[in-house]
């Protein structure tokens, strides 16, 4: 029992010497692998020397903005800088870039798809949901000619056929027997004299001023006999669409009996997308189709200049014959728009048009992007002008050419990556010339300090140059001897042009002393050779 103590002691010391010992073990194995990495990174440096390539910078991958021109720890993380050298297709830090890379297992492993841009045409057809209504082109109204009453009437129901000819309503009219027996009279007057001829002229015209057509008028002069009903009949084909009167009725001048729809042909009023309205024009040709099976060809008689504010869709009345009277108001029709030639460019495209896959375009609200696939693993965005799209497909009318391949699926993350690395579109810098009329310069201008001169080499501490999208940095420059004058040091404060040559590097074209010139600081700090903290 009092060994007891003692063994709880030995216990713990053990315990805490086994805790020191895996402590110091998992720290050898850190400094062993932060060594391996740094020396990791200074083999990739010596190979890459070696090959005769020499790093354009080193970056902190954690904060790659900004750019260091000699190795060391970063400012920023507790870990060594990582060199960047230019690649095969262009400045891979520089300023202007040519894309982005990425690796064949990160293609793979973010699902990267590509389709080729193909030439074509969208010709699908438009398709609609309307519904038969009456054509209002094809309405006729029978008014009352007079007041009078109705004696008999021939039509007894809505919707009742009829047609043109056919007795509607017959009328008893007193004024009407009044002008006929005063005309009638007076012309029995003039049978004997001759002058009553202007008696005459004046009768007939009041019986044209109570209502009484000329047919009527030549009847009752011809037979000599009072008409005192009159007869109204169908001016047109059609079925009975409205009735105001019934037998017995009294009717004044000018109210409407009947109203009489033809159904010779009808009307489809669809509502077409505002998105697809300019792919509808007045003459195109429409088929139309019921739940019945009846199918009839018919053509757009009018687009509505209406928009619905709930559905945004526009209105389009299609014109369908009826023979047969098969359609009917208030049947459901479905409406297949035939591409109309030359409508916006689409129906009628020239073998010029270029089809995409829809999903591979990057919509900003400003602009239209894709990503361009190019060889090596090297992706580009590409700023495109689209035009119609349809059945999952989108025609590119600028931007890219037939043969080259664009990514379906990851774009977003490859885009992500270039905009990290500010990648410049091709398009933007094809279409500047357009937005502003002029002719974009591949020279740019900068100021800074000489560092130093070599043999067709110099090196310019210079401040931030936005057109070439370059930071602040210490950087070298190939430069022959008759370019650099007499009069330019190590030391002096110069302005500076350079252009970006075939092999990527970067040239200076001039370079001028500018003691008044003041040197912007470096935005970033050099660390120093030994790799301490700048």
């Amino acid at each position: 029992m009092k060994l007891k103590p003692i063994t709880l002691v030995a216990t713990a010391v053990g315990a805490a010497v086994a805790v020191g010992i895996g402590y110091g073990v998992a720290m050898w194995r850190m400094n062993a692998e932060m060594s391996a990495a740094v020396a990791a990174g200074a083999s990739d440096s010596a190979s890459a020397a070696a090959g005769g390539r020499k790093p354009l910078y080193w970056h902190d991958p954690m904060v790659p903005g900004p750019k260091f021109d000699k190795p060391g720890k970063s400012p920023f993380m507790d870990m060594q800088l990582v060199p960047v050298f230019r690649d095969k297709s262009g400045d891979a830090g520089g300023g202007v870039d040519s894309g982005v890379s990425i690796s064949p297992r990160a293609q793979q492993n973010l699902g990267v798809r590509t389709a080729e841009v193909v030439p074509g045409s969208l010709a699908a057809e438009l398709q609609a949901v309307g519904s038969v209504a009456w054509n209002e082109r094809d309405v006729a109204v029978v008014p009352a000619r007079a007041t009078g009453f109705i004696e008999k009437l021939h039509v007894r129901a809505l919707l009742d056929p009829v047609t043109q000819g056919q007795p509607l309503v017959e009328l008893y009219v007193p004024e009407w027997v009044a002008a006929q027996e005063e005309f009638l009279a007076v012309k029995r007057m003039g049978a004997s004299n001759a002058g009553m001829a202007e008696l005459v002229a004046a009768t007939r015209q009041r019986m044209r001023l109570v209502g009484m057509t000329e047919e009527q008028i030549a009847r009752v002069e011809s037979r000599g006999v009072v008409q005192s009903r009159l007869t109204v009949t169908a001016p047109i084909g059609g079925v009975l669409a409205e009735l105001a009167v019934r037998e017995g009725s009294a009717v004044t001048a000018g109210m409407m009996m009947l109203r009489i729809n033809g159904l010779s042909s009808v009307w489809v009023n669809a509502e077409v997308p505002e998105a697809l309205a300019a792919q509808v024009r007045v003459g195109q040709a429409v088929q139309a189709r019921t739940p019945a099976g009846i199918s009839v060809q018919g053509k757009v008689g009018a687009v509505l200049p209406e928009i619905n504010a709930t559905t945004r869709t526009l209105k389009v009345r299609v014109e369908l014959p009826n023979p047969q009277r098969q359609l009917v108001p208030g049947m459901f029709a479905t409406l297949n728009f035939k591409p109309a030639v030359g409508a916006g460019g689409r129906a009628d495209a020239s073998a010029g048009t270029l089809l995409i896959p829809s999903e591979a375009v990057i919509v900003t609200g400003t602009r239209s992007v894709v990503m361009l696939a190019q060889d090596n693993g090297r992706f580009m965005p590409v700023e495109v002008e689209i035009g119609a799209e349809a059945n999952g497909q989108t025609e590119i009318r600028k931007g890219l050419k037939a043969g080259q391949r664009v990514v379906l699926s990851g774009q977003f993350l490859v885009d992500s990556e270039a905009s990290l690395k500010g990648v410049e579109t091709r398009q933007s810098a094809a279409s500047a010339p357009a937005r502003n009329g002029a002719v974009p310069s591949a020279t740019f201008r900068g100021e800074g300090k000489v560092e130093a001169i070599g043999n067709g080499t110099v090196t310019l501490d210079h401040a931030p140059i936005p057109e070439a999208k370059m930071s602040a940095m210490t950087m070298e420059y190939l430069a022959a001897r008759p370019v650099i004058p007499r009069n330019v040091a190590v030391g002096d404060k110069v302005t500076f042009e350079f252009k970006k040559a075939a092999d990527g590097q970067f040239e200076l074209t001039s370079i001028t002393p500018r003691a008044d010139a003041p040197v912007v600081p470096k935005l970033n700090v050099t660390p120093a050779a030994s790799g301490a903290k700048p």
